[in-house]
C-alpha cells in the first residue's frame, strides 16, 4: 500500500486520463502495468510508477466521448468558460482567460474545476493545456456553428481592448487568431486596416521566431483585408505587408503564390527603392526553382539600375582589369585594416551588394567565367564604400578565388577566409553563417585542413540557415556535407544513402530545386556503388532518369549540374572497373568549363581519378600513350602543388598517381614503394575507400608481375575496405578476381 503523499501525483494523473470512471480507471491501470510504467518493487516493498510517461499517455477514445457528453450537462456559466477557453488554442494562461471575462460570465474557479473534471491539465501555476485535442474540440462545439465567427470576433475584441501596449507582444497571437476568424463580419474599413496592422505585427513576430508558415498565414490574411485604395491611404502598411509576405512565401517555397503576389507592388510602389525587397525575393525564388537564366537577367537588370553594370560575358581583358583594380585596393591593407573599414551607408550600394550576393550563386551554376567578376566587384565596393554584412561573404568568395587556378594562393585564400569569419562575428551577421561556412569550409579550408574536420561545420550551417530562413544555403551546406563525405571521406554508403534521401526530401519540400537535384544525383551514386538497381529520380518523377535529366541540363546550359553528373558517372564507372566508360565521361566533362572561384572536394577527387584513368589507358592504348600519360602527369603536377598545403588530404592520392606512373614506366621498386605509401597514408588519414583502391591497384600490379600470392592478399584487403565502405558492387567485383586467382596461388592442391 502506498502512503497518500506518494499516491497523490499518480491519482491526479489517472483521474485526468479517465475522468474518474471506475471502468476506465481499472483499464488504464492495467495498461500501465503492461507497459511497465506501474510496477511492484520487491526491494522497496511498494508500488512504483513513471509519472512523466503516464502523463504522456493518450486518453482513450471512450473517455473522450464520456467527457464530451459530460460537458453538455454543465451549468451555463461553466459552458461559457469552456467556450472562451476553446477559442484560445491548445494552451493558454489564466491571465488570457481573465481578460475575456465580462460581468462574471463564468466563475473564477472554472480552471480548477476543469482540471478536476479532466478537461484541462495544469502545466504550471499559470499555464493550462487541454487534456486532449478532441476535448478542446468538444468544448468548441458548444458554440453554435452560425455564431462562431461572431464569438471569435467578441473574444478578439475583448482581448484587444483589455490589453495594454506593454502586454500586446504576449497577447498578439491570441488577439489576431480570433479577430481573423471574425473579420468577415466587419464592414468598417478603418477597423479592417487595424486588423491588417495586427496581422503585420504577428507575421513579423512569427518570421523572427522562424515560424515561417504561420508568418505567411498572418501576412496573407493582412493583405486580404486591404482595399485597392490602401496604396494611397495606407501606403506604409501596404508595402510592409507585401515585403514581409514575399519573404515568408519565399522561405516556405510557395513560389507560385509569390509570383502572383509581386505583381501589385511592382506596379504600385512609389519608388524603385520600395520595390527592392520584392525584387530581392523574386530573384531568390527564380534561382531556387532553377530558372537560372531568367534569374540572372532580372538580377543584372536591377544591378544596372542601381549603377552597377555587369557585363553579359567575361573577356580576358575585363577579367585582368577587375583583378588588377582589386589587388591595388588591397595592397598594403592588413587584416585589421579590412575589419575596421567604415560601415556602408548608401542605400543603393547596400542593395547592389544584396543582388550581387544572389548573382554569385547563379553565375557559379550557369556562367562560371562571369562568377569571379561578381566576387571582385563585391570586394571593390566594400573597400570603396564601406562594409556591410554581405561584405563578409564577398571576402570569403575572394578567398575561394585566391586558392583556385590561376592564383593557387592557398595561404592568401586561407587568410581571407579567416578575415571573412572574423568580420561576420564583428558585425553580428549571424544570418550570413550558412553562406560563409559553405564558402570557407567548402572551398577554402579543404586545401589545408582534414576534409573530415569541415563536415560538422556544414551541418551546423544547415541548422543556422533553417532557423533564419536561408534555405538556399542551408541546403547548399547539406549538399557540401554529402559531397565531401561521399567523394572525399569515404563515409559509409548505406548511412549516406539514408541521409541524402532525407536531405533531398527537405530540399524538395522547400522548393529548392537546384539543390534538390544535386541530392538526387548523389543518392543515385550511393545506390550504384551499393549495387541497388533503383532510379533515385523516380520518387519525384517516374519519367525522369539520370540520363534524361542530364540531357535537360545540357539544353538549359546548367553547367554546374552537367559537371556534377559527368563526375558522378565517371566516378562510378572508374570504381566499378569500366575504365573505357570512365574515359568517355572525362572527355564529355571537358565541354562544361569551370570558372575560377572555387573547387569543391569532388572536383579535386575528379582530377585524381582523371590521372588514374590516364595512366591506365596509356598502358592499354600505346598508340595514344602520350595523350593519356599527359593527363596523368597533369594530375601528379597538381597534387605535388597541393600536398604542402595538406599532407592529410592529398598525400595518399599523390603516392598512388606516382605508383601508376612508375607502373607505366616499368620502375618496379618505385612503383611498389608508392603503392605501399598510398595504402599507409589512406589508412592513417581514414580514407577507407581510397585505401581499398590503393590495395586493388597494388594487387593488379602484382598480378601483372605474376606474383599471385601477394596479389591475392591485396585483393582480399581491397575487398575488406570496400565492404567497410558499403560498396557491395566493388566487393563483388573483387570477389570474382579472388575466385579466379585462388587456383593460381601456391599451397593449393
Amino acid at each position: 500500500c502506498m502512503p497518500p503523499s506518494l499516491c497523490w501525483p499518480l491519482s491526479n494523473a489517472v483521474h485526468s486520463k479517465t475522468g474518474g470512471i471506475i471502468l476506465f480507471v481499472l483499464r488504464f491501470l492495467a495498461s500501465l502495468n503492461d507497459d511497465k510504467d506501474l510496477w511492484f518493487s520487491m526491494s522497496a516493498r511498494r508500488w512504483m510508477y513513471n509519472l512523466e510517461e503516464i502523463r504522456r499517455k493518450e486518453i482513450h477514445g471512450d473517455v473522450v466521448s464520456h467527457m464530451t457528453e459530460r460537458m453538455k450537462s454543465l451549468s451555463k456559466n461553466m459552458q461559457m468558460g469552456l467556450k472562451f477557453a476553446a477559442c484560445l488554442g491548445p494552451n493558454f494562461s489564466t491571465m488570457v482567460l481573465e481578460k475575456i471575462q465580462k460581468d462574471l460570465e463564468f466563475e473564477g474557479s472554472i480552471l480548477n474545476s476543469c482540471v478536476d473534471l479532466g478537461f484541462l491539465q495544469k502545466e504550471s501555476s499559470d499555464q493550462y493545456v487541454w487534456a486532449h485535442d478532441q476535448i478542446q474540440q468538444a468544448a468548441y462545439d458548444l458554440i453554435p456553428l452560425a455564431k462562431r465567427e461572431s464569438f471569435h470576433l467578441l473574444v478578439g475584441t475583448r482581448l484587444f481592448i483589455s490589453t495594454s501596449p506593454s502586454e500586446l507582444e504576449n497577447m498578439l497571437f491570441f488577439i489576431v487568431d480570433n479577430m481573423n476568424r471574425g473579420s468577415k463580419l466587419i464592414d468598417d474599413q478603418d477597423q479592417l486596416y487595424e486588423i491588417s496592422q495586427l496581422n503585420l505585427e504577428a507575421g513579423e513576430k512569427a518570421l523572427s521566431s522562424s515560424a515561417f508558415h504561420s508568418a505567411a498565414k498572418y501576412l496573407m490574411t493582412g493583405l486580404s483585408l486591404l482595399r485597392p485604395e490602401s496604396w494611397e491611404l495606407k501606403y506604409n502598411l501596404t508595402i510592409r505587408l507585401y515585403d514581409a509576405a514575399s519573404e515568408a512565401l519565399f522561405v516556405t517555397g510557395d513560389f507560385s503564390r509569390l509570383a502572383v503576389l509581386i505583381e501589385e507592388p511592382l506596379m504600385n510602389a512609389r519608388s524603385f527603392e520600395d520595390k527592392l525587397n520584392i525584387l530581392n525575393n523574386l530573384v531568390r525564388a527564380l534561382a531556387a526553382s532553377a530558372k537560372i537564366e531568367e534569374g540572372m537577367t532580372n538580377c543584372f537588370s536591377i544591378l544596372c539600375q542601381l549603377g552597377e553594370e555587369i557585363p553579359n560575358e567575361s573577356t580576358p581583358e575585363i577579367y585582368a582589369e577587375e583583378v588588377s583594380h582589386v589587388k591595388q585596393l588591397l595592397e598594403g591593407k592588413s587584416q585589421q585594416d579590412l575589419l575596421f573599414l567604415p560601415m556602408m551607408s548608401e542605400t543603393r550600394k547596400l542593395a547592389a551588394m544584396q543582388f550581387m550576393n544572389h548573382a554569385l550563386t547563379m553565375t557559379f551554376i550557369a556562367k562560371p567565367l562571369l562568377n569571379p567578376i561578381i566576387v571582385l566587384r563585391m570586394v571593390k565596393m566594400s573597400i570603396e564604400h564601406g562594409i556591410c554584412n554581405i561584405s563578409a561573404f564577398g571576402f570569403a568568395c575572394y578567398g575561394a578565388w585566391l586558392v583556385s587556378e590561376p592564383s593557387c594562393d592557398v595561404e592568401g585564400g586561407h587568410r581571407m577566409g579567416r578575415v571573412a569569419i572574423e568580420m561576420m562575428k564583428q558585425l553580428g551577421a549571424a544570418e550570413m553563417t550558412p553562406r560563409l561556412y559553405a564558402t570557407v569550409y567548402g572551398f577554402i579550408n579543404i586545401w589545408k585542413e582534414p576534409w573530415q574536420a569541415g563536415l560538422g561545420k556544414h551541418l551546423e550551417a544547415y541548422e543556422s540557415g533553417a532557423a533564419t530562413g536561408d534555405m538556399e544555403y542551408a541546403t547548399t551546406n547539406l549538399y557540401q556535407y554529402s559531397n565531401t563525405a561521399l567523394y572525399g571521406c569515404g563515409e559509409n554508403l548505406e548511412t549516406m544513402a539514408q541521409n541524402i534521401q532525407s536531405y533531398a526530401r527537405r530540399a524538395f519540400q522547400c522548393n529548392q530545386r537546384s539543390n534538390w537535384m544535386t541530392f538526387v544525383t548523389l543518392h543515385q551514386l550511393t545506390l550504384d556503388l551499393m549495387g541497388i538497381e533503383e532510379n533515385a529520380f523516380a520518387p519525384y518523377s517516374n519519367a525522369t532518369t539520370e540520363d534524361s535529366y542530364f540531357a535537360r541540363c545540357v539544353e538549359d546550359n546548367a553547367l554546374s549540374m552537367c559537371r556534377l553528373i559527368c563526375g558522378k558517372k565517371k566516378f562510378v564507372a572508374f570504381f566499378t572497373g569500366d575504365l573505357d566508360a570512365a574515359a568517355k565521361m572525362y572527355e564529355q566533362s571537358q565541354k562544361f568549363p569551370f570558372g575560377s572561384t572555387g573547387r569543391l572536394v569532388h572536383i579535386l577527387v575528379s582530377i585524381f581519378i582523371d590521372g588514374l584513368i590516364g595512366f591506365f589507358l596509356a598502358r592499354k592504348h600505346r598508340e595514344d600513350e602520350k595523350k593519356w600519360a599527359n593527363l596523368g602527369l597533369y594530375a601528379i603536377q597538381s597534387f605535388r602543388t597541393w600536398v604542402p598545403g595538406s599532407i592529410w588530404n592529398f598525400s595518399n592520392k599523390l603516392h598512388l598517381l606516382e605508383a601508376e606512373f612508375y607502373f607505366l614506366s616499368e620502375e618496379d621498386g618505385r612503383a611498389r614503394a608508392c603503392y605501399q605509401a598510398s595504402i599507409k597514408a589512406a589508412r592513417e588519414h581514414r580514407f577507407i575507400h581510397e585505401e581499398g583502391l590503393a590495395e586493388e591497384k597494388l594487387a593488379t600490379y602484382l598480378l601483372h608481375k605474376s606474383q599471385h600470392d601477394d596479389a591475392l592478399r591485396h585483393f582480399i584487403n581491397a575487398k575488406r575496405c570496400y565492404d567497410s565502405w558499403g560498396a557491395c558492387t566493388l566487393g563483388r567485383r573483387v570477389e570474382k578476381a579472388i575466385a579466379i586467382l585462388l587456383p593460381l596461388c601456391s599451397g593449393r592442391g
